[in-house]
């Protein structure tokens, strides 16, 4: 499989104009979030589209990551890139150690608390301050911390996640 045909991960997002001459604020999912600049092979998805781009030049204000996307020179085409996603193929992200999983390969996995009750399936992730969350859709809702005391094992063959968790699911 080629990189172009790979899967894209997202690791980002633009979610604002930054200045006027194309500069854009982004949010970053990778740690550290500068890590999201050293991928050569960037991708922007927006509106149903991917392409590819490249970053002129990066920044920070605020605590924010910024950066100049080559072929944006306006606050108007910056602006109409927030809410692009910032992605690159699968196959350029480092392999994982042992017990370390990339959050878009959980997506879809099903979620059993340890005495095998079944909760719902991985949705998607919030990033809080405190810790990231894992949402979990089934009969109802829950956000479980992402983090080691609750997340006890994810088997990939099986497609599940097991999780130290006994709220009940809101409706």
């Amino acid at each position: 499989m080629t990189d172009s045909e790979a899967p894209l991960v997202v690791l980002g997002a633009v979610s604002a104009p930054f200045g006027i001459k194309g500069w854009v604020k982004l949010r970053s999912d990778t740690d550290p979030p500068d890590r999201l600049l050293e991928y050569p092979d960037l991708r922007l998805l927006h509106r149903g589209s991917t392409s590819r781009c490249r970053i002129e030049a990066s920044g920070h204000s605020g605590g924010r990551l910024t950066a100049k996307f080559a072929g944006i020179d306006d606050r108007d085409r910056a602006a109409a890139l927030v809410g692009a996603q910032l992605g690159v193929p699968r196959t350029a992200l480092p392999a994982q150690g042992p017990r370390e999983h990339y959050r878009a390969d959980l997506i879809g996995f099903r979620v059993v608390d340890e005495s095998g009750r079944e909760l719902g399936s991985v949705d998607h992730f919030v990033d809080t301050p405190a810790h990231p969350l894992m949402v979990v859709r089934g009969r109802g809702e829950l956000w479980i911390p992402a983090v080691p005391r609750h997340l006890r094992r994810v088997d990939p063959e099986a497609r599940r996640v097991v999780v130290d968790w006994d709220e009940e699911p809101r409706e």
